[in-house]
């Protein structure tokens, strides 16, 4: 079924310079170059293109120099170079400095995005951007009146971004449109387009074709604001797939098998590339889901190549225009012949299983037949307490009708769930089909909760009542991340992750053990039967139905817009500008907290309750690391301050190191800040006077953004060293060594024994030093205007 193995590993040229008369392949220069056509990115805007043609220009002059066959996601990318004549180009190494064509951003990361770029004192986005209103709505009852009852206590919020987005010439998209991915899917995504989203499952648009990358809001301000963005140009890990899916297998076991194989760190700083005659069985959505969850193996992004299944979407999605043109660039809108991967899995959708991945971590993959057994031996809790379908990885018509499927098909045994059961619609015009064709009924009489189109309990919007905290229980969901307390803020939770078709059966069953392809159910009568294997429609056959309005174009007069902050606000505040660099090392500081195993964003800057704080640098730094282990003493949230010899919350002692003028430095374990791309886990330390994160590995997004808000991310050059650190020694810290390519040093001060030295290791460039010097990359940016 499975084959892994690494491809030769290509090796670009730093700097090929293009012959003096040269000239470029594929260059057109008629006046009827069908890649010249005026076709807009969106149904939503007027006046912004996609360029095939500057695209492809760019291409032909990175073909000439590189003289090698390309991957899809090579080609993505070097056609966004912003200067494809001079780029240094080399995987895994080279930073590649691209034009995005798009940026989006959700409600929870925009606050703290827009606030920044508003004190860069720009008149409007130089890049198309839009923002969606899906984070901050708690699942309780129902989607109306959760709906109904987030739009009142998030007004301020609301109107902030409502009347920032006015101002600035940004899309925006109420509360109750749906989530950020489904929403740019069905409306903004198109193949080879290049989009940086704030959040972390940004490459969902990867299942029509498009490069689309999670970032910081820093990042994202950058682009806004018509800077060129950044990338260390990633490896290229290819998936080839064979066979075609049946029964009760679905695209996201693609992701859950793969996960298994990767693990959560074995995409970092690479690009997911699926290729091979599978692909052509799947569909747009399907593929969609598969690049949402690749996040959850750490990688870049994932990307599919433009086919039929994608035109087909595009036209039923009224974008059939937008499909016509990319068939004119389809041949390069896949790999190119030949075309080399630093490593290669190939997989056989024929033979693989439906898998089910969990609990607390989305790589502990487990196929269906061995899946009873492995919660008896592992001592999961059997019963089922609650089944979760939806979300923004699996939120498609397709998806909703198998699983409606398999709802009818119980109630027409006259039996329903057992166990709890939601459904969260991706978007609005999902929501308002369904309802149409008949899947939302189905639902209810199954005993489902619909819930508002909205994350809800993905992100730990959920405000959970049948089970009390520290109460072991089982839970199981079509969403993609799963790691402790996650959904729901209780640590003894053991959250799944599967298929919206094994989330359905299962609930019916009400028991982990349950296999739909091998057990049978009874009906009302006693009788056994088996459920047949899912079926449904991959795209409605009446067309979509819209729903609602819930799109807030730009005013044509922007002027008169008043941005509403109000100075007394909890949840809004201005930001200030950090403080540069001194110049000088840093010498006998305090290690605040040594994180001990898995610290995620969500350990160091949680969600849920939270969330309401996003745009207040100050009040949400109070949760600050409060999620991770303490080495010292196994506990969370308490660390011993120095100075006072006291245990206390870890955001309250870095607040009294801070107020002493004490900066001081974390050190982590492995993979240190993967999970979401919040900015809040770099900006609080920031905040609350951190100077350096020192571990043994970095996520991609968090490592970027510490550097962004002028924080020092440094790994051990012996990953050992971690072992050898106590949580009380002293810290100096060489940061006059800080330069591109050397170690900086570091000496540990033991309160009982001698002081020894080492190496720590960075990534930094030229410009990302500037950013570090001069207190962080939006001081950097406000000091080149200023010049």
């Amino acid at each position: 079924m499975l084959s892994r193995h690494l491809s030769r590993a290509t090796k670009l040229p730093l700097s090929v310079g293009v012959r003096a008369g040269q000239k470029h392949r594929g260059l057109a220069s008629v006046s009827d170059d069908p890649l010249s056509r005026k076709v807009e990115m969106t149904n939503w805007e007027k006046g912004n293109f996609i360029n095939y043609k500057k695209m492809s220009e760019n291409l032909a002059i990175v073909r000439a120099r590189l003289n090698r066959p390309l991957t899809y996601a090579e080609k993505i990318l070097y056609s966004h170079l912003d200067d494809p004549h001079g780029q240094e180009i080399e995987r895994g190494k080279s930073y590649l400095k691209l034009r995005p064509d798009r940026v989006a951003c959700q409600d929870a990361t925009a606050q703290m995005a827009i606030l920044q770029f508003m004190s860069a004192g720009l008149p409007k986005v130089a890049t198309p951007t839009t923002v969606h209103c899906d984070h901050l709505i708690e699942a309780q009852v129902g989607g109306a009146k959760d709906l109904a009852r987030a739009e009142e206590i998030n007004k301020e919020v609301y109107d902030f971004l409502s009347t920032a987005c006015a101002k600035y010439d940004i899309g925006f998209w109420k509360p109750g449109s749906g989530i950020i991915h489904q929403i740019i899917l069905e409306n903004y995504a198109f193949p080879g387009g290049l989009l940086i989203g704030t959040d972390s499952h940004t490459p969902n648009a990867g299942g029509l074709g498009m490069c689309a990358i999670g970032v910081g809001g820093a990042d994202a301000v950058d682009v806004m604001a018509n800077l060129p963005w950044e990338l260390k140009a990633p490896k290229i890990i290819g998936v080839k797939l064979t066979g075609q899916l049946s029964g009760w297998t679905s695209p996201k076991d693609i992701i859950l098998k793969v996960a298994g194989i990767l693990t959560v760190k074995g995409g970092t700083g690479a690009i997911v590339e699926y290729h091979g005659p599978g692909v052509d069985n799947l569909s747009s959505t399907g593929m969609g889901t598969i690049c949402n969850m690749g996040a959850e193996i750490g990688a870049t992004t994932s990307v599919f190549p433009f086919n039929d299944r994608m035109y087909d979407y595009l036209a039923a999605t009224k974008r059939k225009d937008i499909g016509d043109f990319a068939r004119t660039y389809a041949k390069e809108l896949r790999e190119d012949q030949g075309a080399e991967y630093d490593e290669l899995i190939e997989l056989d959708l024929s033979t693989l299983e439906p898998h089910i991945n969990g609990p607390f971590t989305p790589d502990l993959a487990t196929p269906i037949s061995k899946f009873k057994d492995a919660v008896e031996e592992n001592g999961w809790p059997a019963e089922l307490k609650v089944g979760l379908i939806g979300s923004c990885t699996n939120s498609s018509y397709e998806d909703m009708s198998r699983s409606a499927s398999i709802a009818r098909d119980a109630l027409n045994h006259g039996i329903k769930a057992k166990s709890v059961y939601t459904v969260t619609p991706g978007s609005e015009q999902i929501r308002a089909t369904i309802e149409r064709d008949g899947q939302l009924q189905t639902f209810e009489e199954f005993g489902g909760i619909v819930l508002a189109n909205a994350c809800g309990p993905c992100i730990g919007q959920w405000d959970r009542r049948d089970v009390k905290k520290g109460e072991p229980n089982s839970i199981i969901s079509s969403y993609n991340r799963n790691f402790t307390g996650r959904n729901d803020a209780n640590p003894a939770t053991h959250a799944f992750v599967t298929s919206p078709d094994l989330v359905t059966a299962m609930t019916i069953a009400g028991d982990l053990r349950f296999n739909p392809l091998t057990d049978k159910l009874k009906d009302k009568d006693g009788n056994e039967f088996m459920l047949a294997p899912p079926t449904g429609a991959g795209l409605p056959e009446r067309g979509y139905d819209p729903g609602r309005d819930t799109y807030q174009a730009p005013p044509a007069d922007r002027a008169s817009v008043q941005v509403q902050v109000s100075p007394s606000s909890d949840r809004l505040q201005v930001l200030s500008p950090f403080k540069p660099w001194d110049g000088k090392d840093a010498k006998g500081i305090p290690i605040l907290i040594k994180c001990k195993g898995k610290t995620t964003t969500d350990h160091i800057s949680m969600a849920g309750p939270w969330l309401k704080y996003r745009g207040h640098l100050d009040n949400i730094s109070n949760n600050m690391l409060i999620g991770a282990t303490n080495a010292e003493n196994d506990q969370a949230n308490s660390v011993k301050n120095f100075i006072t010899g006291e245990y206390d919350a870890v955001p309250a002692t870095a607040r009294d190191y801070k107020a002493r003028n004490i900066p001081w430095v974390v050190i982590g374990d492995w993979n240190y800040g993967e999970g979401s791309s919040r900015e809040h886990a770099a900006l609080e330390p920031r905040h609350l006077g951190g100077l350096a994160i020192i571990t043994r590995s970095f996520a991609r997004i968090h490592e970027t953004n510490l550097k962004k808000q002028g924080m020092l991310p440094l790994v051990f050059e012996n990953p050992a060293d971690y072992d050898k650190i106590n949580p009380d020694d002293k810290v100096d810290l060489f940061i006059t060594d800080l330069a591109v390519g050397k170690p900086m040093r570091i000496r540990f001060h033991p309160k009982n024994g001698s002081p020894w030295e080492t190496n720590l290791i960075h990534t930094f460039n030229e410009g990302q030093i500037e950013w570090f010097k001069n207190g962080s990359a939006l001081n950097t940016m406000a000091k080149a205007q200023r010049s």
